[in-house]
């Protein structure tokens, strides 16, 4: 019998262990398990295109899927701006797109949806979201800008006023789920809090500096904080020691402290200290009054005559400013007419959308 052909020597040396001319094992990708630890491979939700059954199983426990965001109060808000086809409006607070879908279906054919958005990072998806659904660059434009800078965008669009305004404060969905962005004390994160990542201070450097004077100072005015002045001496004591860099030690050393001088607090009063201590950062970090502020002082020079403008607030420190503003505003006869009563979701809402049950929606009308 023949001898078998030789098989050729192998170009590369074997590996420790491993004859000549075997074939290298290459190990499986190992199973991220029932809780794996990142947050791109722990919910499902972020691929929605291949998990569609567990985003619909998420909305309809009345969740959020992760990663987006719903749209709230949108039949409402609808009813206020009153949008006709062929006018102009501005969506000063983009995120995910979800009311701007709303509107952009109501100004068509012939008019234009501008959606501003503070947020290097999810103003791309956002534009490459509505842009896949049809809205061209000639019905919707998007502008990288925070909501203060509105006069100058509309400047720099040679536009002297438009028919709609709409603004949903606060953070959006996305930034709240993504530990990388710092705004959760649920999971582990960088302390960074930041709406614009690229723009500083973060969290974790503005709490460096930050005396117990000026914490307890934005504890009381960012949050309603009603142990401002005890968190406020700890935390700085702690911070000098120990600089916090991370979510999660900050959040632990806050519940440490009120169990230290509340011993009788219990778990659930503990965590909506936390949640405020974050906001009442966050808002300083990102100077949102300060935004919120210049944003109300221009915002009728925006408005054509009959102009609307509709203002989700979600905590009182933003709805005191509006109500104020919106209030002046009439009794100055800027605006014709304004809402006494906040405009809140429904109990449907409320089940389906959590998120909506903090937030309150005000209009005016510019005379």
């Amino acid at each position: 019998m023949p001898d078998p052909k030789p098989t050729p020597p192998s170009t590369s040396a074997p590996a420790p262990g491993q004859s000549q001319g075997t074939v290298p094992h290459v190990r499986r990708p190992r199973y991220a398990g029932k809780n794996p630890r990142r947050f791109a491979d722990k919910y499902k939700e972020l691929n929605p295109g291949r998990y569609a059954a567990d985003v619909t199983k998420v909305l309809a426990a009345g969740k959020t899927p992760a990663g987006s965001h719903r749209p709230i109060l949108v039949a409402e808000i609808l009813a206020v701006l009153d949008l006709h086809p062929g006018e102009l409006a501005v969506d000063c607070t983009l995120g995910y797109g979800g009311h701007a879908r709303e509107l952009l279906a109501r100004l068509s054919p012939g008019g234009r949806l501008i959606g501003l958005d503070v947020d290097p990072l999810e103003l791309p998806k956002t534009t490459a979201r509505l842009r896949t659904a049809g809205w061209g660059e000639h019905v919707f434009t998007a502008v990288r800008s925070n909501f203060a800078g509105l006069p100058g965008v509309l400047a720099k669009l040679g536009l002297d006023g438009v028919d709609a305004v709409l603004a949903d404060l606060g953070v959006s969905s996305m930034q709240l789920d993504d530990p990388a962005r710092g705004f959760t004390f649920k999971s582990d994160g960088p302390l960074d809090l930041r709406l614009n990542p690229s723009r500083p201070p973060s969290a974790a450097d503005w709490l460096a500096r930050v005396s117990v004077t000026d914490l307890t100072a934005a504890l009381v005015e960012n949050s309603d904080e009603p142990r401002a002045a005890v968190l406020a001496r700890e935390i700085v004591a702690r911070q000098i020691e120990t600089p916090f860099m991370r979510t999660m030690p900050l959040a632990e050393a806050i519940r440490a402290i009120l169990h230290q001088h509340l011993p009788r607090h219990d778990p659930e009063t503990a965590d909506d200290c936390v949640r405020r201590v974050f906001q009442a950062i966050r808002i300083a970090v990102n100077d949102e009054f300060g935004a919120l502020d210049q944003f109300l002082r221009q915002l009728p020079f925006c408005l054509r005559s009959g102009g609307r403008v509709a203002l989700l607030t979600f905590h009182s420190g933003e709805d005191r400013r509006v109500k104020r503003a919106f209030r002046d505003g009439v009794r100055a006869g800027i605006f014709s007419a304004s809402n006494e009563e906040i405009v809140r979701a429904g109990p449907e809402e409320r089940r389906a959308n959590p998120r909506s049950t903090s937030a309150k929606l005000r209009w005016a009308v510019r005379a």
